[in-house]
């Protein structure tokens, strides 16, 4: 596995993309790596009132190259496993 450095998944970022992540909180390093079809991001907030999902964000759309704004949890807002769709 690759640690993502900013703008690395910019290839991903078309609108209208499906992109599933697998999500873990509470790590010791906040950090996003890519293998094959596998996108893990690893966050150092606790999954309680949405704080993880708003760092998952933040770090997804850096890689991506993209606003955060421009993100939207299609599913699993609560859940590890998250999709998320990339608006115009």
């Amino acid at each position: 596995m690759r640690n993502v450095e900013k703008g690395a998944l910019s290839d991903l970022a078309v609108v209208g993309a499906r992109i599933a992540v697998r999500v873990t909180p509470k790590a010791s390093r906040m950090r996003i790596t890519h293998e094959g079809d596998e996108i893990r991001i690893y966050v150092t907030t606790v999954p309680e009132g949405g704080k993880a999902t708003k760092d998952v964000i933040k770090l997804l759309a850096r890689a991506l190259g993209i606003p955060k704004s421009r993100l939207e949890v299609l599913r699993g807002a609560t859940s590890r496993d998250k999709l998320f769709g990339i608006k115009p």
